[in-house]
């Protein structure tokens, strides 16, 4: 008996993700030439970053169209998250990253009634990450600060079509513009997957086991204050590995989107813990006190309920915004709570 369409369908996308899984078992290592190829990619993304701060161009919407660029600063201040796909060139030509996919998504938020002061407080608490950003982040630790140096261990978390954890080792660094804003960098020093996470046999799998889920990860923050709060920037750069020629039309769609939902949730998280901050009136005990701090940003429904945004990018850039219902804080049960209100969370 022959197969309706829609059957044949579902055998065939069935049979993709079962390629896809056998794929994700085998282990992938960093080549020379795909590392090589990123560190061009990175060495490109800086000299544009550079060139936009020299250039006064301090959030990537300052260099829209005034008509457009006026009305992405309404955007935000409604509460909205702009996020946009980012392919960097060199010299004019893309960069060619062999046996590797390279994930560079960039967004934008506002977070009103708020200081840069209290904003940065947030950002540098990186042993309460593990309460701000979860559950993307599942443990977190500030090894060692020297000035506005920081070295940093955090435990990444994800789950899509596997569930991926990864113990990673960041420097960081901040540098100040002037009074009203800062810009920081932080970069993978090692990054290590982990199996049997919260098991008792938890442990990090040997480089030459790994499976290629992340091998690099570059974040860009920018933080500006001004139009009565501070708006905050995060572009972040991963190296992961390629997937099967057979199944990239179906799977590279997914894996490129999930950065996308990342920023989004990464970005949501800081203002929640921002606002939840400002509320008390008291930094200290907020900040010592992992009760103050939201337990879970819903990525999924953030992510279903994003609408186009349109720019001047050109072709091979997507950019899209996140709703404000979308980027505030959710409690578990689904429910949107404005972050000023959520008494849930109250220290």
């Amino acid at each position: 008996m022959a197969l309706s369409s829609n059957t044949a369908r579902v055998v065939l996308l069935s049979g993709m993700l079962v390629c896809l899984a056998a794929q994700t078992l085998e282990a992938a290592e960093l080549r020379k030439e795909t590392a090589a190829a990123f560190d061009r990619y990175i060495g490109a993304s800086e000299g544009r970053i550079r060139s936009e701060l020299h250039n006064e161009l301090f959030l990537f919407i300052d260099e829209l169209p005034e008509t457009r660029r006026v009305e992405a600063y309404a955007q935000l201040r409604m509460g909205q998250v702009l996020v946009k796909q980012v392919n960097t060139k060199e010299e004019g030509h893309p960069i060619e990253v062999p046996h590797g996919l390279i994930h560079d998504w960039i967004g934008l938020l506002f977070i009103p009634n708020s200081s840069l002061a209290q904003t940065l407080a947030v950002v540098q608490d990186y042993d309460n990450h593990q309460n701000i950003y979860k559950p993307e982040v599942r443990h977190s630790k500030l090894l060692q600060r020297n000035g506005d140096n920081f070295k940093v261990f955090v435990q990444l978390y994800k789950r899509s079509l596997v569930t991926v954890v990864i113990n990673a080792d960041f420097d960081i660094n901040f540098e100040r513009f002037g009074t009203n804003r800062v810009v920081s960098h932080s970069y993978s020093t090692r990054l290590a997957e982990v199996e049997d996470a919260g098991q008792a046999g938890e442990r990090e799998v040997p480089v030459g086991n790994a499976h290629g889920y992340l091998w690099r990860l570059h974040s860009y923050w920018r933080f500006e204050e001004k139009d009565g709060g501070v708006y905050v920037q995060l572009e972040g750069i991963g190296l992961s590995r390629a997937v099967p020629a057979i199944i990239g039309w179906l799977v590279t769609p997914l894996l490129r989107s999930i950065p996308r939902g990342t920023i989004s949730s990464l970005l949501g998280a800081t203002r929640a813990a921002v606002t939840n901050l400002r509320t008390k009136g008291d930094s200290n005990r907020a900040m010592a006190n992992s009760s103050c701090y939201p337990s879970r940003l819903n990525v999924a429904t953030l992510a279903a309920e994003i609408v186009p945004f349109e720019d001047s990018s050109g072709p091979g850039s997507e950019a899209t915004t996140v709703s404000k219902k979308e980027s505030g804080l959710r409690l578990d049960s689904g429910q949107p709570t404005r972050p000023a209100r959520a008494k849930r969370y109250a220290c």
